[in-house]
């Protein structure tokens, strides 16, 4: 028991770190990049820059579409991995003409995060299914995820970290129930991929909008007022006066263009454009990527431009690597 109660506590004041060190990797989305620290929702490029760096290893992840692919993978000759990225740019070359275009790297790198959707699922739905049946309920959820066996179990938390934890449990819920689609009390795999990763699933997009509206909504009047949209960073007064004032004022520009009805607040429908899904972070990838082998500048990678820089490859978020490369034929059937 005493065992439980330390990991419980550290679910709660931890809750970003416990993602890293528990597997608990249901929370792959996000409306903003703040609920991170919390955990609820964390976006698919969550670990592309890590203090500000370009973080590599998770590129490493993310072009395979396996984490077991990239470790692999790291260990490759470059003679070798030349030869296996050229077998997958046949595959990017939609239409042939030696050289990726911007539209063929994107519908490859959209694949390439569904597959790896659905790795991190299966693998998260094999913690969680206790009993082994296909399914997930919800108490099997809770046990696993927050170490919640009884209702009495959370009463022996201290009352902030109660509430705290009843936050993350009513998100949770919230996203649960809305992923049930035949509303049987259980999620089959299908259902619990859109659990854990809602932000790729349209039908729960409601769910995460009314989720970010309440957790800026700090005076609960229904809307997001200018003040709240930019959170404790627009309180600031320090030595970084001028920074601030260039933070304010971007975001007042940005705030104002999604105040559609011109109310100077911004209601749930307006908010979408703080949800970053993996179509927004597609584009993100494919700027990236040409930005660094892109050498003439013609904007087409070329076979060759892209082996000269097989490096950077596999170390973005680009081809899902170590899967293609065992189902090429499924590559080419689902685009």
């Amino acid at each position: 028991m005493q065992h439980w109660l330390s990991m419980v506590y550290l679910l709660v004041v931890g809750c970003h770190l416990l993602v890293t060190v528990c597997g608990h990797t249901h929370h792959l989305h996000n409306a903003n990049k703040e609920k991170e620290e919390h955990g609820p929702r964390s976006p698919r490029d969550h670990g592309h820059n890590v203090d500000g760096e370009h973080n590599t290893a998770f590129d490493h992840e993310s072009i395979l579409g396996s984490s077991k692919a990239a470790e692999e993978y790291d260990d490759l000759p470059p003679t070798e991995a030349k030869r296996r990225l050229e077998i997958l740019l046949l595959k990017m070359d939609r239409n042939n003409d030696k050289q990726v275009d911007r539209t063929e790297l994107h519908s490859w790198i959209l694949r390439s995060f569904k597959m790896l959707s659905e790795e991190e699922s299966a693998e998260r739905m094999e913690e969680v299914d206790e009993d082994e049946d296909g399914y997930v309920t919800w108490s099997e959820y809770i046990a696993e995820t927050y170490g919640i066996k009884e209702p009495e179990d959370q009463e022996l938390l201290d009352p902030e970290d109660q509430d705290e934890e009843q936050k993350l449990l009513r998100e949770d819920r919230e996203l649960f129930n809305g992923a049930d689609r035949n509303i049987d009390g259980r999620l089959d795999a299908k259902e619990f991929l859109s659990f854990t990763h809602p932000e790729e699933h349209p039908n729960l997009l409601p769910i995460i909008l009314m989720q970010t509206l309440r957790d800026k909504d700090k005076n609960n009047d229904g809307v997001i007022d200018f003040q709240e949209f930019i959170g404790e960073k627009g309180d600031e007064e320090d030595s970084e006066a001028d920074t601030d004032r260039e933070f304010v004022r971007k975001q007042k520009i940005k705030f104002e263009k999604m105040d559609k009805n011109n109310t100077g607040t911004l209601e749930k429908d307006e908010l979408r454009p703080l949800i970053e899904t993996s179509e927004d972070i597609a584009e993100d990838e494919v700027d990236h990527l040409f930005a660094a082998a892109d050498d003439d500048n013609n904007d087409f990678l070329s076979f060759l431009e892209i082996l000269d820089h097989h490096d950077i490859f596999v170390g973005s978020e680009a081809t899902d690597y170590g899967d293609h490369l065992h189902n090429l034929d499924r590559f080419e059937d689902e685009l």
